[in-house]
């Protein structure tokens, strides 16, 4: 089993994504997160272009590291300039990491028309650059930029930048895909004309513009690269950078190379989640490996197969990135989605129990009326405890009404709900106003309730999808509300379906507080 060292830029270059934005705190939270995950490196940012990256570097000195190593990202010299008198190099060293990276130019157009010098003097760039930092700090890694673009176009010349970096004596050469345009096979074939004359332990950098940046850093360890550099979740300029969480699992279960531990990547979903959370991004269900529909099925013959062996339609076991099985249900669904379901929910059914067949002919019925339920599992728990007799009514509606009203032309409307609810044998009469017709309903529901049920204080209404069904008839269209509702310990989806958007609203979020109640009293 071969060493391949995992190198992490999600606190620079994931930054430069459209719609991501870290504090230096949460730069702070996400290093330790990826120490805690066995990173080897963390590129905390570039010091020398602006204040945020200075903090983190002055921050993180007061943070125990476990494992990780924290790289500075820089660039060569400037032009005309040494680099004991080039302010970004100096920057770099001033910040003290334990590693620096610099980049340079491969790309012989990038020379000529971005740095508007001579081939031979970018040489001499960054030969200057690299033996003046390994003077001045632990461990130097190069990033040739636009490597495989540059050695395309001119492969002799790219190949020189590399023995200028090799002769500098430093510790990596990492060959960028910047511009994200190769395929695996060029990756392939360039990595091995490479190898003949550098001997300096190799690296890969691949951008996702083509779909390959994973593909690519895969092949190029496959050519012998013991260095990867990508961000978590993929994020990055553009279409991203190459995805650590789909590259970890596969150099450790697929290709069998030591980059981390098996107790560090069963935390591989929870650190994808958690630098979702502090991105405020919503997290890709459908992102491999740590998504929440990574290993979900749906039809019903591939759960009537996982049920019996999992590696039928699961090319791993999920527990291994920290993810796990989910059975969806819908008009797709067999018996054997409703016993899964069962069995998670704890609920005992037998597939010759007439109540299944009950059941699953329910969900196609609703399902054809416009209900969903893969987002709503809490909801279709309700639906299966109740066709089984065993679900408590904490409480029933009498009625409520909503109104709407805009006085005037330059203010915004008012929303008032009342609601009539009955628990036990006590009618309560309520009403409460709201930020629009759904959140004064939401008020008042919870404020009669919360006086018998207490615990509903801790809920909260976390997010609010409507979906209009079947397209084409306008106003007159039904609605589906997906409600998703959470407390302290977790989260979970409800759905309701009209063609009035108040009651469909009323339904999924009636079913969120009986979720609610049925599992603490469960307890």
């Amino acid at each position: 089993m071969s060493r391949v060292f995992l190198y992490d830029t999600t606190l620079r270059d994931g930054t430069q994504a459209e719609d991501v934005s870290f504090l230096v705190a949460d730069k702070i939270r996400i290093a330790q997160k990826l120490d805690e995950l066995g990173i080897d490196y963390i590129e905390g940012g570039w010091p020398g272009s602006n204040p945020k990256d200075i903090a983190f570097f002055k921050d993180i000195k007061k943070v125990t590291l476990n494992h990780a190593k924290v790289a500075a990202f820089g660039s060569t010299r400037r032009a005309k300039t040494t680099p004991d008198k080039d302010n970004n190099i100096q920057t770099l060293i001033q910040a003290e990491p334990d590693t620096v990276t610099i980049f340079g130019k491969t790309w012989d157009f990038h020379v000529r028309e971005a740095l508007r010098i001579s081939l031979e003097e970018n040489l001499e760039l960054i030969y200057d650059s690299l033996v003046y930092l390994k003077k001045n700090v632990p461990e130097v890694v190069y990033d040739a930029e636009h490597f495989f673009d540059g050695y395309k176009a001119n492969p002799e010349y790219a190949i020189k930048t590399l023995e200028a970096a090799q002769q500098a004596g430093v510790d990596c050469i990492v060959m960028c895909d910047t511009n994200g345009s190769s395929m695996p096979y060029e990756v392939s074939s360039i990595i091995k004309q490479v190898k003949k004359s550098i001997k300096t332990p190799l690296g890969i950098h691949a951008h996702n513009d083509s779909e390959c940046a994973v593909a690519n850093s895969l092949v190029a360890v496959e050519q012998g690269v013991v260095h990867v550099q990508g961000t978590i979740n993929g994020f990055g300029e553009r279409c991203g950078n190459a995805n650590l969480c789909s590259i970890i699992p596969a150099l450790r279960l697929k290709m069998d190379h030591d980059c981390v531990s098996d107790e560090q990547m069963q935390n591989l979903r929870i650190t994808s989640r958690f630098i979702y959370e502090l991105a405020n991004l919503v997290p890709n269900k459908h992102q491999p490996y740590v998504g929440n529909s990574a290993f979900a099925h749906k039809g019903g013959v591939h759960v009537s197969a996982i049920q019996r062996h999992p590696e039928t339609y699961e090319h791993m076991r999920p527990e291994k990135v920290g993810n796990m099985t989910r059975i969806l249900v819908s008009d797709l669904s067999g018996r054997a989605n409703i016993l899964a379901k069962a069995e998670q929910f704890n609920i005992n059914l037998d597939s010759k129990d007439p109540v299944t067949l009950e059941i699953l002919e329910d969900i196609k019925k609703l399902e054809n009326q416009g209900f969903q339920f893969e987002g709503a599992e809490a909801s279709f728990e309700l639906l299966m405890r109740r066709a089984m007799g065993d679900l408590r009514n904490f409480f029933s509606v009498i009625g409520f009404r909503v109104i709407d009203m805009k006085r005037h032309e330059d203010e915004m409307p008012t929303s008032e709900a009342t609601i009539q609810i009955k628990v036990g044998g006590r009618i309560e009469h309520t009403a409460a106003e709201g930020n629009g017709p759904v959140n004064a309903l939401d008020h008042a529901l919870r404020k009669a309730l919360e006086q018998f049920y207490p615990q509903l204080k801790e809920t909260k209404l976390l997010d609010y999808k409507v979906r209009v069904l079947p397209a084409g008839k306008g106003t007159a269209s039904v609605t589906r509300v997906l409600i998703e509702t959470g407390d302290k310990n977790s989260r979970w989806g409800t759905v309701g379906v009209s063609d009035n958007i108040i009651e469909a609203s009323y339904h999924a979020l009636v079913d969120a507080l009986q979720y609610k109640l049925m599992r603490d009293y469960a307890g």
